[in-house]
């Protein structure tokens, strides 16, 4: 069979000079023509040595790629007979009349095959072979219409984000290095359960001193952040349709956890002591609620002694499992952090989560989760089994950087920077607005929420002020209910350096007075 229709038709589309191997072209080419039929199953294609010497190249390379091809199912070999293009398309839509006929200028002009590119037809053709598109299913349409998720994570005055920059990095770096140089092989492979027995132990110290925390090492499941920890709570404690309670507003991350997890969201308001839930709402038990006592997000206020002992002894009563997220009660202004809600508990009721995203850096993604005794071991179970743990390495390093008391002392400097430039932000928002438009979040966290007046489209704000560089959230966006949602902003102080915050302060009110005629 002459190789010469075939051969011109390659050596059109072969571009020497492109960088790429020639044997990789003449593989995507061959494999194109075979898809789209221009080479049609049955057809015979010309041994290695006459293709080779028609392209001008070794016959080693097209040996090569007749061989991955047979590999890949798109040719096959017969002792004696050659080299055959294998019938790659369902039987229904095969035309037997190609499948007997050869590539040769009587199935195929030399001028068609010249002028017709192979890639806009193999690219139609696997289409027609796919199944039809699917929607998304309910649980990933919901999570999708409701994701919270940022595409800027830095810079002013992106929310929850801490001063990276001000992260000890020598010393990080001192312990990276001495782990690498005395390499464990324990420490590269799956993490056991619960995670590296080193932080689980300086946890421990660290969460009963600073938090309240009562627990054991044991207790102390490693993490990769709240989202995994409250995931881990949710798929150990409750089945499909069960109903926890959320916080109304509460932070987008967690919402989009339950909107996957099958449970059925029930929004409850807060006030001024926090989570705040109704006659009809106490009625209708929960199987879990995920509150945030120490300071609420994102309004701030903290949950009341009072209200802390009736959640405490409704969950009691109940059979009810509390999940409290403490995700950033180290910055408190002005006074001690807060005791944990779970120090309070009893009874076991309690799952404690947190996170070094806020304390040391968001990337490190280390967290953390207590369990209550009796469910320890079923915890550490169950996070190895879903989620084939590592990042031993940084569970060491971590370990040693808590021990060597390095974490307490780069909190006690965050503290003091944190609380600067919060003062140095109200004295900005003081200075335009003054009491027009008050910040409320309480003395703690990373962030403080600007009230703006009723009926103001806060997400237009946002926007606006995306277009000048500035990150801010919307506050209408956290709330489950829309009717009960107010108008603000987020805006997080702590990534921007002092002198900054004035001068992007002021871009951020332009693009509140370009939005809102009360201020234009």
């Amino acid at each position: 069979m002459r190789a010469s229709v075939l051969s011109d038709w390659l050596a059109q589309r072969l571009d020497r000079g492109s960088g790429q191997p020639i044997y990789r072209q003449l593989h995507r080419l061959l494999q194109q023509a075979i898809l789209t039929r221009e080479l049609p199953a049955g057809s015979k294609v010309p041994s290695s040595r006459l293709l080779a010497s028609e392209l001008g190249i070794a016959r080693n390379t097209v040996t090569q790629v007749y061989e991955q091809l047979a590999l890949e199912g798109y040719v096959s070999s017969a002792t004696g007979r050659g080299t055959f293009v294998a019938d790659t398309s369902p039987d229904e839509i095969v035309d037997s009349s190609d499948a007997q006929t050869a590539f040769s200028p009587a199935s195929a002009s030399a001028q068609h095959l010249q002028q017709t590119s192979p890639v806009p037809q193999a690219r139609a053709l696997v289409q027609a072979q796919q199944p039809a598109a699917r929607a998304l299913s309910q649980r990933g349409a919901r999570l999708i219409a409701g994701a919270g998720v940022s595409k800027r994570q830095w810079g002013a005055f992106m929310p929850g984000v801490p001063d990276v920059t001000r992260f000890p990095a020598r010393v990080w770096s001192r312990l990276h290095n001495k782990y690498w140089r005395r390499l464990r092989p324990d420490l590269l492979t799956y993490a056991p359960g619960g995670g590296l027995s080193l932080l689980r132990h300086a946890l421990a110290d660290y969460l009963r001193t600073s938090r309240s925390v009562r627990c054991t090492p044991e207790q102390i499941i490693i993490t990769t952040g709240i989202h995994q920890s409250v995931d881990l709570a949710v798929r150990l404690l409750s089945d499909p349709s069960d109903v926890i309670w959320t916080e109304d507003p509460c932070y987008w991350g967690v919402r989009s956890v339950m909107h996957v997890s099958g449970l059925k969201s029930r929004p409850i308001a807060v006030d001024e002591e926090g989570i705040n839930p109704s006659a009809d709402d106490l009625a209708h038990p929960p199987k879990l609620m995920l509150v945030t006592p120490s300071h609420q997000y994102p309004l701030g206020m903290v949950m009341s002694l009072a209200r802390r002992r009736m959640l405490l002894e409704y969950a009691r009563q109940n059979q009810c499992w509390i999940i409290e997220d403490d995700y950033d009660s180290e910055y408190r202004y002005g006074s001690r952090p807060l005791a944990s809600l779970q120090g309070l508990d009893t009874a076991g009721q309690v799952i404690y989560v947190g996170s070094f995203g806020k304390t040391l850096f968001p990337g490190l993604r280390i967290g953390y989760l207590v369990a209550p005794e009796a469910l320890a071991e079923s915890f550490a179970t169950a996070s190895a089994e879903l989620y084939r743990e590592g990042q031993l390495l940084q569970q060491a390093m971590l370990a040693e950087f808590i021990a060597e008391g390095h974490f307490t002392s780069h909190i006690r400097k965050m503290r003091t920077l944190y609380g600067q430039r919060r003062a140095t932000l109200l004295d900005a928002a003081a200075h335009r607005y003054g009491e027009a438009l008050p910040a409320v979040g309480g003395d703690a966290g990373l962030h403080l929420v600007m009230q703006l007046p009723e009926g103001t489209d806060d997400r237009a704000v946002a926007a606006a002020a995306l277009e000048r560089n500035i990150v801010v959230r919307p506050l209408s966006g956290y709330y489950a209910q829309r009717s009960r949602a107010q108008a603000g902003l987020l805006i997080g102080y702590a990534c921007v350096p002092d002198e900054e915050i004035a001068p992007a302060f002021d871009t951020l009110a332009d693009a509140i007075d370009a939005t809102l005629p009360l201020f234009a």
